[in-house]
């Protein structure tokens, strides 16, 4: 009998033995653990907020997101680079972020 529980452990173990390497190997924060979500969306709800201050009319058509690393990439669009500049380095202020991208498009208002 304890030879048996002891062969089932091992061929459930050499199973399972590749996955958890693969798993260790991953250099990736675990997006689903709440902390790291947590992490992103306060770096996002900061750098709306700052956006919100300026009174900028362009806010709403900002898109902001953040990854676990505080990166952040900026989209959408805004009337003149000088709003997406400024956008940009509201971005780079803010605590917790490490990059910045910005990928705001220039639409004049017609």
């Amino acid at each position: 009998m304890k030879l048996k529980l002891a062969t089932a452990c091992l061929v459930i173990g050499t199973f399972l033995a590749p996955i958890a390497a693969f798993a260790a190997a991953e250099g990736e924060v675990d997006r689903a653990h709440p902390m790291a979500f947590v992490k992103d969306s306060a770096i996002t709800v900061k750098i709306k907020a700052k956006l919100a201050e300026e009174k900028m009319n362009s806010l709403v058509h900002i898109n902001v997101d953040t990854d676990a690393n505080g990166a952040v990439v900026l989209s959408g669009n805004t009337p003149n680079q000088a709003e997406s500049d400024k956008a940009a380095a509201i971005a780079k202020a803010t605590d917790g972020v490490t990059s910045v991208r910005n990928d705001i498009v220039i639409k004049p208002v017609k």
